[in-house]
């Protein structure tokens, strides 16, 4: 009977210890969960407020998005994009899709203007205001692709904690030999990994965003280089008369199935 009882407590003390190790152990782990989504946001945060502060810059994205077909199989399409903007009212981006296409955006404060070199026509619209106002209008009210266009805008920082359900810190990396933090963030639609340069210019070097809600779970990816916060600019840079022959015609908003198309 004092053998039975004796393994009766000892079982009992296993129990009782094994428990609170287990609480223990999901105390740390919770208080290691949050300090890596604090670390996570730093960086966001560190990164969107230099970015959005930022007066002018340049930059050159490679990019690339799938597009899911019926059969589920996946075909990856691409561009690459030479952004130039310089707050509060200029901005211009050159296109230059995998096919060998070519298209311009510009913006000079006045009218947004987009010109495709390809077929030699160009849509112009009358847009007074801000870099923020014209991205706003061209994408929602004209239904215009512009991917990445968060990231012109002034209001980076509040719109990914907008958006933002949660985060956590990956892992120290290198981006085309840029010393970079890896965080990741989920929205209520997309997650998104990114790294970030470490130093004095915490600017983006990678982005990819999984829609995870979509068929496929389809991504769009992005790859930084050329960055410049100083570029030489000019007003002829942003405001440029279509070349003879070329045919004005209307915005016409794209049927947008897939991300990034």
């Amino acid at each position: 009977m004092l053998r039975v009882s004796s393994w009766i407590l000892a079982t009992f003390l296993i129990i009782l210890i094994t428990a609170g190790f287990t609480r223990a152990q999901q105390s740390a782990d919770s208080r290691q969960n949050k300090n890596t989504e604090q670390e996570a946001l730093a960086v966001v945060k560190r990164m969107a407020e230099f970015l959005s502060q930022a007066q002018r810059f340049s930059v050159t994205a490679d990019m690339g998005f799938d597009a899911v077909q019926d059969n589920g199989q996946k075909i990856e399409f691409g561009e690459t994009r030479k952004i130039l903007l310089s707050r509060p009212d200029r901005l211009r981006v050159d296109q230059t899709n995998r096919d060998g296409t070519v298209s311009e955006l510009f913006f000079d404060g006045k009218s947004i203007m987009l010109y495709h070199a390809s077929d030699n026509v160009y849509a112009v619209v009358e847009k007074p205001g801000t870099v923020d106002d014209a991205i706003s209008y061209f994408v929602n009210d004209l239904g215009m692709r512009l991917p990445l266009a968060e990231m012109l805008s002034s209001k980076l920082s509040e719109n990914i904690a907008g958006q933002t359900i949660s985060a956590a810190y990956v892992e120290k990396a290198s981006i085309a030999g840029v010393p970079c933090d890896h965080v990741i963030l989920r929205g209520a639609d997309a997650d998104m990994q990114l790294w970030v340069a470490q130093g004095a210019e915490p600017l983006p070097q990678r982005v990819i965003i999984t829609y995870y809600h979509l068929d496929g779970r389809p991504q769009f990816w992005a790859q930084f280089s050329n960055w410049n916060l100083k570029p030489k600019v000019s007003d002829k840079l942003f405001s440029v008369i279509p070349p003879d022959g070329a045919v004005k015609i209307e915005f016409a908003a794209r049927q947008i199935t897939q991300p990034g198309q």
